[in-house]
């Protein structure tokens, strides 16, 4: 399995392609325009199959029509968040702007599920609290393992509650969860650099401790 990081949008969010040995390949938050994308995929002859959200926050999303129009499919979210990406103003985009009008085209998850892009499996961890149906990629291709956190968790720190949907306590339920993972797992965030879970239960000034939920 490899993967590249493209930062898009207003917000330079990472977006993430990710794909295996035979070519198959599958996008994680296509956040605005996505010519470099479509550029890199030609140029390493890979076939995109699958679009897939974290969250539905217009600074995820901004590319998610031309990433459609790549596939000629649907896109994956959970259905928690289905919301946002069929009417953005549910959001923030009316604090910020955006030209992402919103979409049906979606597919729901639900925590526990799994996809499989090749050789890759993808299981759907559900944290909420950044947004009501905020979800995790932990995806796993033979001995490589990473997980895609969206706006969960970042490199010292986390992802904020204040927006609408958002609840700090769920928020802290979920990274709690997330510490169940091995400490050297990589994390891709969706903003800033990577990270791993072991050093962000370490040096995170904002990871709960877990005896507050005991």
């Amino acid at each position: 399995m490899k993967y590249k990081r493209f930062p898009l949008g207003p917000l330079l969010t990472n977006s993430y392609l990710l794909w295996e040995a035979g070519g198959a390949a599958f996008l994680v938050d296509p956040a605005g325009e996505l010519s470099e994308v479509r550029s890199f995929l030609s140029k390493n002859e890979l076939s995109l199959k699958e679009i897939l959200l974290t969250h539905g926050h217009f600074d995820h999303v901004g590319g998610l029509e031309e990433a459609l129009s790549i596939t000629g499919g649907s896109a994956y979210v959970s259905s928690g968040d289905a919301f946002l990406v069929k009417n953005p103003d549910a959001g923030v985009r009316a604090w910020m702007g955006s030209d992402f009008t919103g979409t049906d085209k979606l597919l729901f998850l639900q925590d526990g599920d799994r996809l499989s892009v090749g050789t890759m499996d993808i299981k759907v961890i559900a944290t909420p609290g950044h947004t009501p149906g905020c979800v995790c990629y932990l995806v796993t291709d033979g001995a490589d393992q990473l997980l895609l956190s969206g706006d969960t968790l970042f490199a010292s720190s986390i992802g904020r509650t204040d927006l609408p949907g958002g609840d700090s306590g769920l928020l802290e339920k979920s990274l709690l969860r997330l510490a169940q993972l091995p400490d050297t797992l990589p994390v891709l965030p969706g903003h800033g650099p990577e990270t791993t879970i072991g050093a962000e239960q370490r040096e995170n000034p904002f990871w709960p401790t877990r005896e507050r939920y005991i």
